[in-house]
């Protein structure tokens, strides 16, 4: 079967034809664009591609524009789970809106997607320099979210009703396929209404975009876990310091915190699979660890070994589509302790030498989408 080809084309609301008011910096033309395929061995087929190959045309103002800032209505939106940044976003589109292009009129759509739907009753707020000026030091966002499938028609009447010209959709997967069908909607209707998607994702997990945002507080705050996990660990004989966080397809935040703070002995992350019986599984590779050196610590990314823990339950999702994962870091302490115990019983029998002693130690625990030190004791 034939691949494919992605299309990156950005749909156009029409022939811009006024001048831009940004007076510093510089303009990107729409023939600058970053290759999609990077990839030396690939050269060849991409050169043979017919006209332009797939390519993705890079952001930035432009010396002319479509909409005239004096009458734009700009309404800004956050949806889905919580990241360390949003509001640096909202921030940014506000000031950038109101200092850079001359734009007045900007309304902030409260708890996600239902802010547009009339039944809830969310009323919207005015955002303005002065209101945001000071947001970025909050954590969350000021504009609270929501998870959840709405009525894409209801929506895009809301937009006409606001007399809404620029729609900025923050947010992960679930929001950007929601951005599509509402973009779809207003096609459909013929109206004027750009939709702008700013992708959400603390994992980092995002093609050609070299850090996404949140993704560095993420590793700082990761970084003060496991620096408790290993203090944790070595104050106890044969500790084991257990420390989950996020990641649920990416192993992004678990390596580069591992290689941000060197006290992890085990980076398990969804990308690669791994055993737990066996020879070269984790618990036999565990138990030499904690031999030789008598104390151990487990990053492990919270999509990482689903195939282990799935235990053939039926897949389940949350409110906005997304798979319901198993709790890998359940698992695993269940199991480690299971094992463990195996080991202690056979000593105790003199079957394997003295008794084995070991603790799980207080692991860490996702709160909020930011890993925080529990008081849980395995």
């Amino acid at each position: 079967m034939k691949k494919k080809t992605p299309d990156f084309e950005i749909q156009r609301l029409g022939e811009p034809t006024l001048p831009s008011p940004v007076t510093s910096g510089y303009f990107i033309p729409d023939s600058k664009r970053l290759l999609y395929d990077r990839y030396l061995h690939n050269l060849s087929s991409t050169r043979a591609t017919k006209g332009i190959p797939p390519s993705i045309e890079i952001a930035g103002p432009k010396k002319m524009i479509y909409f005239d800032p004096a009458t734009v209505k700009a309404a800004i939106v956050t949806c889905g789970g919580l990241s360390p940044g949003i509001n640096d976003v909202i921030r940014a589109v506000v000031m950038g809106l109101y200092y850079r292009y001359g734009v007045r009129n900007i309304a902030g759509v409260r708890y996600g997607f239902q802010g547009l739907i009339p039944e809830y009753r969310h009323e919207m707020v005015s955002l303005t320099p002065e209101v945001v000026k000071d947001i970025h030091t909050l954590g969350g966002s000021v504009l609270s979210s929501s998870r959840g499938r709405q009525d894409i028609v209801k929506m895009v009447d809301t937009l006409c009703r606001m007399n809404i010209n620029i729609f900025f959709c923050i947010g992960g997967d679930g929001t950007m396929k929601a951005a599509e069908l509402i973009t779809k909607e207003i096609n459909r209707r013929d109206l004027k209404i750009s939709v702008i998607g700013i992708p959400k994702t603390i994992d980092n997990d995002l093609n050609l975009i070299d850090k996404t945002f949140g993704f560095d507080t993420a590793i700082s705050m990761v970084v003060n876990v496991i620096q408790c996990a290993h203090v944790e660990a070595k104050g106890a004989p044969m500790g084991i310091g257990l420390v989950k966080i996020m990641g649920r397809e990416s192993g992004f935040i678990v390596l580069n915190a591992a290689l941000a703070q060197n006290d992890v002995n085990f980076a398990l992350i969804p990308e690669v699979p791994f055993d737990l019986e066996g020879e070269n599984g984790l618990l036999k590779v565990l138990e030499e660890r904690l031999r030789a050196r008598q104390h151990a610590v487990i990053l492990v990314a919270e999509g990482a070994g689903q195939d282990l823990c799935a235990n053939n339950d039926p897949e389940q999702t949350d409110a906005s589509g997304n798979i319901r994962l198993h709790d890998i870091g359940t698992y695993l302490k269940t199991k480690i302790e299971e094992y463990f115990e195996t080991i202690k019983t056979e000593g105790e029998n003199g079957n394997g030498g003295r008794p084995f002693q070991w603790r799980i130690c207080p692991p860490a625990a996702q709160i909020g989408g930011v890993p925080q030190k529990s008081r849980y004791r395995g």
